[in-house]
This record gives structure tokens, C-alpha cells and sequence, in this order.
């Protein structure tokens, strides 16, 4: 097979929209943000990361407090930077299907080690390329522009945002660097969090301190995250997530290399190669919403309980593309995915769990599953 060229502007060649259409998409695309520098889904798909480069820990840093970590991380400027990242997750799902796991996109997220490049100015734009062998899917943002690119598929998908601050900074859902994985996850912390330091490593060639977030809650299935973050500029350079009682991460994400100085303004753009089919999109359900304000949309996810325990409750859902109607690649994947239960559909990992229900929800969170079915 002859694989389609890379746009021009790719980050390899220089060295959200409508609720998603599949619902396996959907299924992945909340909380494997915290993985995908998303992502991509996840992302999908600014830095988000088993495989970061670490060496023996130095010696010469001198200690912080949890605390004093926190406040590095909370006061630290948007840093401008480029760089490899990889990203391993090991949650447990079974070997996706063929015709899922042959297309390069945010579900590639879900299982293995990817190869992700990131740049971003520290503000408003950034891009994320989610590099295969012979293809690359791209996820391009410069302020209100939004741009997906499959190189296999030679189809791009343009969404703008509305022009607000409130907007989030990671629009399709998916994380793309580490700093924006590390924000997903300090939001998880509530008063039963217990938040400590660990051994100081080397990541991405950079000395770096590691706090380390413990839930003491039993509802939960995080055991424990960890997050490099450089002794230099306070940027997380890599985040480990623990499932309870495992040695193991079972997602980690962190830099390979990084340079810590602005990109190139040209990589932070994207110009439909020629012959793309481009699809127009409308920004994601509640985007352009003020801060605080209740959800008129149906769509508009709800939130039960807080910290690592809560779960969001999507409704409005096509309960046919829940109950193995919606036939092709996409029920397949499904079927593959989840087991069946009185209300529905069951997709159980190590870290996440979702509940699509026959009349139209979709309840997910880092919970066990008997929690979803109760909440439901």
C-alpha cells in the first residue's frame, strides 16, 4: 500500500467539534485525555506520556515540599517549547480489531507505545502530530482555528471556536503535552488526596523533581500519579499514572526530548494538502458557555461527585449506536470492547470505566464499574 504524503507543514518533516460520529470514539475520548497529548481522542489529540528518556536521579537539586511543588506548578508561565513525546498505555483492553487499530488516529491512543510531536507558542497555538510508520494524524490549533489531519485518509476537519477565554485549551478533548495531562490531573485533588515527593529524576535530559498524588479513597481505581516537573521552568516533563496496587504505570506520558524555546511559527499552522477532503465542524457542546453557568444543551456532560471518585454522565446519546445497530467498524469495536450488563454496555480497564446505556447515556469515570451501574 502506498502510504499518502505528509502535508508540507508537518512537524515529522521538520525534525472537538460535533459530538464524535462513532460512538467508540466517544467512549475514549474523556478520560484517555489524560493521555493523548489526546490525544486525542484524545489528543483527541499539547503534551499528554512508558518510553520517556530517564537516567540515575541527580543529586545536586536542592529539595522541595509537596507544597512547594504545587505552587511551582500553579504560578509556572506557559512555557513556548517543542519535542518527542511518547506515550504508553497499558490499561488492559483487548488487541483492537484490524479494522480500528489500521488507521492512525486517537483510538491508536488506547493500547501500545506512541510516538507524539508537540509545539506549542505558550499560548494560543500549538500542534500535536501522532506519528506511524507510514502515515501521520495531526491536531493544529492557532487561536480560534482547529484543524485534524489524517495523512491516510488525505481528510482534514476544520472547527472554529468561539472566541472566548473560557475556551479550553485542549478543544478536541485530548491533552497534548504533559503540562496539560498535569492540569487534568491536579483538578482531581480533594482533601482526601495525599500529596508527597519521590526521588528526583532525569527526564528528557533534564533534571526534574517528581510530586506524587495518592488518593486515600477506595472509590477510586488511580492508586497513584506522578509528575516530573523540570527544576528549571516548573514544566511537567512527564506524568505517570498508577492503577491501585499495580507497580506499573498504566498510562504514562513524558517527553523523549524537548527544547524549551519558541517553534517555528510554521509549524504552528495548517494548509489542507492538495486533494484533502475538508469537513466544516461546529465547536463542541458548551464550549461557549460563560464559566459556571448550567448546560442547555442535552449534550452538555454533567458531573456526580468530585475528586477521583466522580463520574460525568453524557445523555442525549443514539441509544442505536449503543445496542449493536449502528453496524460497520465502529459496532465491531464495540462488541470487542464491552460486555454486556442489565443497563447496557460495560467497558471496564484498568484505570477507566464506562457504561453506555440502552436509553441513551454514557457514564464514565476512574471508578470501578459497580459504581457506574449504581449511578446509573
Amino acid at each position: 500500500m502506498t502510504a499518502r504524503r505528509r502535508p508540507e507543514n508537518s512537524l515529522s518533516n521538520r525534525a472537538s467539534h460535533d459530538r464524535p460520529a462513532h460512538t467508540v470514539d466517544m467512549v475514549f475520548s474523556s478520560r484517555l485525555r489524560w493521555a493523548v497529548p489526546a490525544v486525542v481522542v484524545t489528543l483527541a489529540a499539547t503534551g499528554a506520556l512508558v518510553g520517556a528518556s530517564a537516567s540515575a536521579a541527580p543529586t545536586d537539586l536542592a529539595p522541595r515540599t509537596a507544597q512547594q511543588l504545587l505552587t511551582d506548578l500553579a504560578s509556572a508561565a506557559p512555557q513556548p517549547l517543542s519535542g518527542t513525546v511518547t506515550e504508553t498505555a497499558d490499561l488492559g483492553l483487548p488487541a483492537l480489531p484490524a479494522s480500528a487499530s489500521g488507521t492512525l488516529g486517537p483510538l491508536t491512543l488506547a493500547t501500545g507505545t506512541n510516538t507524539l510531536r508537540v509545539a506549542t507558542d505558550g499560548a494560543d497555538a500549538s500542534r500535536v502530530a501522532l506519528v506511524g510508520r507510514l502515515a501521520e494524524y495531526d491536531v493544529v490549533r492557532n487561536g480560534a482555528e482547529v484543524w485534524t489531519y489524517s495523512s491516510e485518509k488525505n481528510e482534514a476537519t476544520h472547527i472554529t471556536l468561539p472566541d472566548r477565554p473560557t475556551t479550553a485549551t485542549a478543544p478536541l478533548g485530548v491533552p497534548t503535552t504533559p503540562a496539560e495531562a498535569a492540569t487534568q490531573v491536579l483538578a482531581a485533588i480533594d482533601p482526601t488526596t495525599e500529596v508527597g515527593v519521590a526521588d528526583a529524576v532525569v527526564v528528557a535530559d533534564r533534571p526534574a523533581r517528581q510530586l506524587v498524588l495518592t488518593p486515600r479513597s477506595a472509590g477510586t481505581l488511580v492508586g497513584s500519579v506522578r509528575i516530573a516537573v523540570d527544576a528549571a521552568t516548573s514544566v511537567p516533563l512527564r506524568v505517570q499514572v498508577f492503577a491501585r496496587g499495580a507497580a506499573t504505570p498504566a498510562l504514562e506520558v513524558g517527553f523523549t526530548d524537548v527544547s524549551l524555546t519558541a517553534p517555528d511559527a510554521a509549524q504552528l499552522t495548517f494548509t489542507p494538502p492538495a486533494g484533502a477532503t475538508v469537513t466544516e465542524r461546529r465547536a463542541p457542546a458548551g464550549t461557549d458557555r460563560p464559566t459556571g453557568s448550567a448546560p442547555t444543551d442535552p449534550a452538555t456532560p454533567t458531573v456526580l461527585g468530585t475528586g477521583w471518585g466522580a463520574i460525568t454522565v453524557l445523555t442525549g446519546v443514539d441509544p442505536a449506536a449503543l445496542n449493536g445497530t449502528a453496524g460497520g467498524a465502529s459496532t465491531q469495536l464495540l462488541d470487542s470492547l464491552t460486555t454486556r450488563v442489565p443497563q447496557g454496555r460495560l467497558l471496564s480497564t484498568a484505570l477507566v470505566s464506562v457504561l453506555l446505556t440502552d436509553d441513551g447515556r454514557v457514564l464514565e469515570g476512574s471508578v470501578p464499574p459497580a459504581a457506574l451501574q449504581a449511578a446509573a
